[in-house]
């Protein structure tokens, strides 16, 4: 049973099942924010996660670069009591280097470095500190779903499930997506395509790499931007853009400020070295429409309230996880419920999404009118553009912030001097 307060007087739920569509990032870690939750409550609740994939088998490959930022560790363990699984990193990222028209500026992260991981073990170690709670985990892909006055029944390829809310954390799968949308005002998020390659570093000196993820805005109109990220034993490249493809990929990999990063300005590269698979998928460049409601709530990529030009996905995965396990626990189930607590949980977020957009827009305009090279010019000499463009690249600073520094007067002064230049 779950207490909610409607007006000036208490109301009992009656809420004991909860099903969560999804077992990534977002799904377990609502599990287990709604197991503590519950347990802090001496409430006695069923929660069922469905998910299809197999992680432990690392069959599936999760179409994500794989680079956890904070806040992730200290969410994992403060608020889920769950470790940060440090065992699976396979490297810092503590800076990145921003390449656009022939320029290049080195930004460094003077806070908490973000950790590189194989996103399937990620998955599967969440997978299990889920199972380890004796939370329902179920094989099976959700097919479809009913809302009745007092229940919603989920079906799925093997059996069906009755839950008082439900939770969904499939990220941007068009099939549950069309589940929701038949029943309920839900809409998916608009996106960004994404093509990703990992290439073994048979040719490439880690120590080269180390730290960096090298990140382009490439004047290419199709391209909005690419990256290397070093992962031990490979690096693993990704573009992204409104319709981006295979062989967008392999244009990107011709760009020369690209093969030089890859293999210096003298390696002769082997034909061979383009044959590797070519991965593909998606991420949300705004927010959903209708993503909580009566008996239902979105979280993570499902709910687009995610950083609107960088993503940053796994992390605000966990942490709508979390608000919306605590809106469910402590308010309830009820449109209303979600509307006043939920939304106001998430508003760093939707208030953000607005300025992300404008950023994304002027850095496309930069990039594609060749400005963003003078911009990386100046940033060499201004500390404050610096920390603009790492908090851009990075996604660690609110778009609001950002722009505040990009309107700075010194800034817009330093981008002069460069101009003239």
């Amino acid at each position: 049973m779950v207490n909610s307060v409607v007006g000036n007087r208490s109301k009992t739920l009656d809420i004991r099942k909860i099903v969560i569509i999804g077992g990534g990032p977002g799904g377990t870690a609502c599990a287990l924010a709604l197991h503590k939750m519950a347990t802090e409550k001496s409430l006695e609740i069923q929660i069922t996660v469905l998910e299809g994939k197999e992680f432990d088998l690392e069959r599936q490959h999760n179409q994500c670069v794989g680079v956890l930022s904070p806040p992730l560790p200290s969410l994992l363990e403060n608020s889920l009591d769950v470790p940060f699984p440090r065992d699976i990193c396979v490297g810092n990222i503590d800076r990145y280097i921003l390449v656009s028209a022939g320029e290049k500026v080195t930004l460094h992260d003077k806070g908490e470095p973000s950790v590189a991981v194989r996103r399937v073990q990620f998955d599967a170690y969440m997978i299990e500190q889920v199972l380890n709670r004796n939370i329902k985990v179920f094989p099976y892909r959700a097919v479809d779903l009913e809302f009745h006055d007092d229940s919603v029944i989920v079906f799925t390829e093997n059996e069906s499930v009755e839950a008082d809310v439900v939770v969904g954390a499939f990220g941007l799968d068009d099939g549950a997506a069309a589940m929701f949308s038949r029943t309920t005002p839900y809409r998916q998020p608009q996106h960004l395509d994404s093509i990703i390659v990992n290439l073994p570093n048979d040719h490439f000196d880690q120590d080269e790499y180390g730290t960096s993820i090298h990140a382009f805005l490439p004047s290419n109109r199709r391209i909005e931007f690419g990256a290397i990220t070093p992962k031990c034993d490979h690096l693993t490249i990704n573009i992204a853009g409104k319709k981006v493809d295979a062989r967008l990929m392999r244009s990107f990999l011709d760009l020369t400020e690209v093969d030089e990063v890859l293999y210096g300005k003298n390696y002769a590269r082997d034909s061979n070295t383009y044959d590797h698979n070519y991965y593909k998928g998606r991420f949300p460049r705004s927010s959903a429409r209708g993503c909580y409601g009566d008996r239902y709530v979105m979280v993570g990529d499902a709910s687009g309230l995610v950083r609107a030009f960088k993503g940053k996905g796994a992390t605000t995965a966990v942490q709508t996880a979390i608000r919306a396990a605590d809106t469910i626990v402590n308010h309830g189930n009820s449109a209303q419920a979600f509307n006043e607590h939920y939304r106001s949980a998430n508003l760093d977020i939707f208030q953000d999404l607005p300025y992300g957009r404008g950023m994304r827009l002027i850095t496309l305009m930069m990039s594609n009118f060749g400005f963003m090279g003078i911009a990386l010019r100046a940033a060499r000499k201004s500390p404050a553009l610096q920390s603009a463009l790492f908090g851009a690249v990075s996604g660690h600073l609110p778009y609001k912030e950002i722009l505040g520094y990009v309107l700075d007067p010194s800034i817009v002064w330093d981008l002069m001097r460069s101009i003239r230049k």
